[in-house]
């Protein structure tokens, strides 16, 4: 009989896993089925959401397709719903709702995340996130809209607040986000022959610096990159009520808004909550060889696992995409290795990563980066960024495609169109994510 490994998910750990995991198997020729069962056919690459957001990157370019890139592998569109350990079977629904089965002999559970909402009232209905395509999408047609509403707006204070745009959140996802925005209305501005000054940007955070992932040099690096450029940096904040025309910060002070974007952390996907396993701060306990606990046959990594970090004891790994791909490759080591040694002969690994720094963009000609430890700002600091990016994107043809996207942004205007491709039903957490909605009626 075949044995069956399925992958649930195509984020950076699933993907990774699925493609040297089938790489594996392939040179010891083994007959093993390798199925990644996902409700997306892409792995999407989620740090250039704040370049499709601000109109540098198309949407196309950071979705890889999984049907021509995971050689070996079975890509299945759908969502998993339950999985059975005793009986070695998950339900799945496609994308018509129609109930499937599936057998398993290895599980390998990736379901990444979905965006953490806090009880603030509107937020689910007034704001929206950045992790999808639809998200990212829906923004930057939005906030084109708006600018180009408050050109023939005749009141003063509706045209002000259409151009004020408030960002929760200023870790890597949220303060990109605020600085593509801003390159963004600078180029509407001298399109459509307005004050750039006149577009306001505020960005909140309950931390006591920008980005406080990567250390108070380059945070404050950060902060005063975004401050230079007019964004008004507010830490200690958040919001305490999100309205279709306002918010209200946790100082009771109120901002006029009609573009809000919550991008200010993540939970495992609700998949993890119904496997009735033990959890950690919403996501899956997994051993350090990201195995799940008395399941030998189940494994789990990603933004989804709550994954020792044994470089920090009592700790666990944060759910950032250089976590994800690493855990990803030793995922599919291990996942081999648990086969036999006529499938993979050496030992499961436990899961240690070394930092290798971080980048972050922030616009037209400006970044912070510390690889290797080496602190970095300004042009040196693009140019890093934009080359890992280049170098991390795994297909070929992406890397072309945003190259070129990078290429066109340095030597023309940005292209200021809202073309209408996400509608603001698509862009709801809920839907965006995949996450089905209760009946009602």
């Amino acid at each position: 009989m075949v044995t069956s490994i399925v992958i649930v998910g195509s984020g950076f750990t699933g993907f990774t896993c699925a493609q040297r995991l089938a790489r594996i198997l392939r040179r010891r020729r083994a007959e093993v089925d390798i199925t990644i069962i996902s409700p997306v056919d892409y792995m999407l690459y989620t740090p250039l959401l704040p370049d499709v957001a601000g109109g540098v990157v198309d949407a196309r370019f950071v979705a890889i397709p999984l049907a021509n890139t995971l050689k070996g592998v079975h890509a299945v569109r759908g969502r998993v719903d339950g999985v059975d350990f005793a009986r070695h079977t998950l339900t799945w629904c496609d994308p018509e709702e129609r109930s499937h089965t599936m057998r398993w002999d290895r599980l390998v559970l990736t379901p990444g995340s979905v965006t953490r909402l806090f009880d603030v009232p509107g937020l689910a209905t007034c704001a929206r996130g950045l992790k999808t395509t639809a998200e990212a999408l829906y923004l930057r047609d939005h906030f084109v809209e708006q600018l180009e509403l408050a050109n023939i707006d005749d009141d003063p204070r509706v045209a002000a607040a259409r151009r004020t745009v408030v960002v929760v959140g200023a870790s890597y996802s949220g303060t990109e986000l605020v600085a593509q925005l801003r390159a963004l209305a600078d180029a509407a501005a001298k399109q459509m022959r307005f004050d750039p000054a006149a577009v306001r940007f505020v960005l909140l955070d309950l931390a006591e610096q920008v980005m406080p992932e990567v250390g108070k040099k380059l945070g404050d690096a950060a902060q005063k990159v975004l401050r230079r450029r007019g964004i008004d940096v507010r830490l200690g904040l958040t919001l305490k009520e999100a309205h279709a025309d306002h918010v209200v910060l946790s100082d009771d002070s109120r901002i006029e808004t009609r573009t809000v974007a919550w991008v200010t952390g993540v939970t495992g996907a609700p998949l993890i909550q119904d496997l009735g396993l033990p959890t950690e701060r919403g996501r899956l306990k997994v051993r350090a060889d990201l195995q799940v606990p008395d399941h030998p046959d189940v494994f789990a990594a990603g933004d989804a696992a709550a994954v020792p970090d044994l470089t920090q004891p009592g700790k666990i790994t944060p759910p950032t995409a250089q976590h994800a791909t690493r855990q990803g490759k030793v995922l599919a080591r291990n996942v081999a290795a648990s086969l036999g040694p006529s499938y993979f002969r050496g030992a499961p690994k436990e899961y240690k990563h070394r930092n290798l720094g971080l980048v972050v963009d922030l616009g037209p000609w400006h970044a912070v980066a510390n690889p290797l430890n080496i602190h970095l700002s300004g042009l040196p600091a693009k140019i890093v960024t934009r080359s890992y990016h280049l170098y991390a994107i795994p297909r070929g043809v992406n890397r072309w495609a945003v190259s070129l996207a990078y290429l066109t942004d340095l030597l023309f205007a940005r292209s200021v169109v809202s073309i209408g491709l996400a509608s603001e039903e698509d862009a709801q957490f809920a839907a965006s994510e995949g996450i089905p909605m209760p009946k009602t009626g």
